[in-house]
């Protein structure tokens, strides 16, 4: 069985950095696509980075583009949100996930295994 765990999250004040990490249990994700959500309370979960399927393409939502940055390291088995400039909008659980159909990397539908989520609180 498939687990994607998420670290990182923590209280940060605003203009701060935090580093996410997602370990995936498997290999056999390798040459999936990961992507990263987020759900801040009474709202909706959106979409904030991933990649494409060729890995050779990066999207980001407009809120977060230029401050956050999304890689992997697959010899780890690991991807990573590295966010910068944070601002107290960025406060939500922040879940990763792989996509296992669909060629929209901006939507839920098409990733088939999620994490937990770790908890990212920024102050002001």
């Amino acid at each position: 069985q498939v687990q994607l765990v998420e670290s990182g999250g923590g209280l940060v004040q605003a203009g701060g950095s935090l580093r996410l990490s997602c370990v995936i249990s498997t290999r056999t994700f390798d040459n999936n696509p990961v992507g990263w959500f987020r759900q801040a309370p009474g709202v909706e979960r959106e979409f904030v980075a991933a990649f494409s399927w060729s890995g050779g393409i990066l999207y980001y939502a407009d809120s977060v583009k230029g401050r956050f940055t999304i890689s992997r390291d697959n010899a780890k088995n690991t991807v990573y949100l590295q966010m910068n400039s944070l601002k107290p909008e960025d406060t939500a659980v922040y879940y990763c996930a792989v996509r296992t159909f669909g060629a929209t990397a901006t939507s839920e539908q098409g990733y088939g295994y999620w994490g937990q989520g770790t908890q990212v609180t920024v102050s002001s």
